[in-house]
């Protein structure tokens, strides 16, 4: 049986420092991918999954930052550019799940799940492209969740960016 081999790829983990992003992160490394991350604030995190990627012989590197922030979005991509050359496979897994039923949830906690889970996901992507286009293509993969096929009770907000995400990966 072959075992899938992405020896020569660079690939991009974005909310690489926890949970199904962590462990994307070092599959790619152990299948023989370099490898950049991104983290919102868990540097200690981040940090050892950038040992475990290096120590399986992979480059990588780690870059912190708020990407629904034009300008952290830009610098991830330009952090990519310059340690790698090259950008083959971009996961946009990073994201944020609060409580907030709908008629008590803050303007406030509705626009930072769209900026969290939809813009920077936007942002990542489109600033991805080009570097992509510019090595001969990639592959992109948009993570997104059940909740945004068929709606969360009391996370409105969590389903509504999850679904935009599937639309978004359909478009």
């Amino acid at each position: 049986m072959a075992m899938i081999r992405f020896d020569g790829k660079v690939a991009l983990v974005t909310g690489g420092s926890r949970g199904i992003g962590a462990a994307a992160a070092r599959m790619f490394a152990e299948t023989g991918a370099d490898l950049a991350i991104s983290y919102l604030s868990n540097k200690d995190a981040a940090d050892a999954v950038l040992a475990d990627i290096r120590g399986a012989g992979r480059k990588g590197l780690a870059f912190a930052g708020d990407l629904s922030k034009e300008a952290d979005a830009a610098g991830l991509i330009d952090a990519v550019e310059r340690e790698f050359g090259r950008l083959d496979i971009l996961v946009n897994n990073h994201g944020i799940w609060n409580d907030g039923p709908l008629e008590t949830m803050s303007v406030e906690t509705w626009d930072e799940m769209i900026e969290i889970n939809l813009r920077a996901v936007f942002l990542v992507t489109q600033r991805a492209v080009p570097l992509m286009k510019r090595g001969g293509g990639g592959r992109i993969v948009l993570v997104s969740s059940t909740a945004g096929q068929r709606g969360e009770a009391f996370h409105s907000h969590y389903a509504a960016s999850k679904g935009a995400i599937i639309s978004l990966t359909k478009s």
